[in-house]
């Protein structure tokens, strides 16, 4: 190997969108918006459920994590992405580029675990009604959440660790908007089997293990529902959970589509585009998604902005 590159590099290139200058406040501005009204739309569902006791439930409490998630998550890249446009640089340093990865691959498990945990909630309370009270009670409700946190930042942790320890070749542009894990991974010029073998075992671990909790859940919940005699009781007990399914389906289609779209393109802008789906759009269209199919988020709503007015 070339002694040039085992020195401690101090910065990356994020490729990001096109280069065009015409182009830049347009995208300056598009992104600005969807980020804003991510941000204000998870914090004014999380300040209504907090602001309304009749919403103080585990599925509400599971609501307002996710959207403290969804903020945190879309504010690990956006902002710098802005920035760099504002200043016409390309630039992440090192220590910004780890921490920023960091923080993506904590908020990216997050989501998807407490969406998980969301199905769960929902099974019980369809399939176990009468006890739901009694097996969602606020002890469990707060486990749940802790292992979720617990298992986000000691994976990320390890993620980060084990890049630490890369050396990285004089190519340093990530195509993307952020400092993406499997691309930081693939500029570097040192052995990264320990690196991918860690990312498929986590994979399996945090991804598909999620997903096959969730469609368990949900083919438990679709039966019992086929068998409710009424039209009307099945319409109530689709309509509690049609939110979170449609939320479930967001993420991962977008997800796994950038994630399978990217074995076969090397085009740094679509990679980046598409990631935009899961990291901006999907955030942003949650809280309208829970919202707009929700009595009970609209009541509250409209009482909290009542009471600011």
């Amino acid at each position: 190997m070339d002694p040039q590159n085992d020195t401690r590099i101090s910065e990356f290139f994020l490729l990001g969108f096109s280069d065009a200058p015409e182009l830049q406040p347009l995208i300056f501005g598009l992104f600005l918006s969807m980020y804003l009204i991510s941000v204000f739309g998870n914090l004014l569902i999380i300040l209504a459920i907090n602001s309304d006791s009749h919403l103080h439930t585990p599925m509400y409490f599971f609501l307002s994590n996710l959207s403290f998630v969804d903020i945190c998550f879309t504010s690990t890249t956006i902002p710098k992405m802005l920035w760099n446009i504002q200043t016409q640089s390309k630039v992440i340093t090192y220590e910004g580029c780890i921490t920023q990865m960091y923080f993506f691959v904590l908020f990216a498990v997050l989501d998807d675990l407490l969406l998980t945990v969301m199905a769960y909630d929902r099974f019980v309370a369809i399939c176990h009604p009468l006890h739901y009270m009694v097996i969602m009670n606020p002890w469990l409700c707060g486990v749940l959440v802790l292992v979720s946190w617990i298992m986000g930042v000691l994976n990320s942790l390890l993620q980060s660790l084990t890049v630490l320890d890369l050396t990285f070749c004089e190519d340093l542009e990530i195509p993307q908007f952020f400092c993406e894990l499997n691309q930081v991974i693939q500029l570097a010029c040192s052995d990264t089997f320990l690196n991918n073998t860690m990312i498929y075992f986590t994979s399996l671990l945090l991804a598909i293990g999620p997903l096959a909790g969730i469609l368990y859940s949900y083919y438990k919940i679709i039966s019992l529902i086929y068998r409710i005699a009424s039209a009307q009781e099945k319409y109530k007990a689709f309509s509690t959970c049609a939110s979170h399914l449609l939320v479930v389906s967001l993420f991962y289609c977008t997800s796994l589509g950038v994630y399978l779209g990217s074995a076969g393109t090397h085009s740094s802008h679509s990679s980046a585009t598409a990631s935009v789906m899961y990291t901006v759009v999907t955030p942003m269209l949650n809280p309208f998604i829970y919202s707009l199919r929700n009595k009970d988020i609209k009541r509250a709503l409209k009482a909290f902005m009542g009471q600011q007015l």
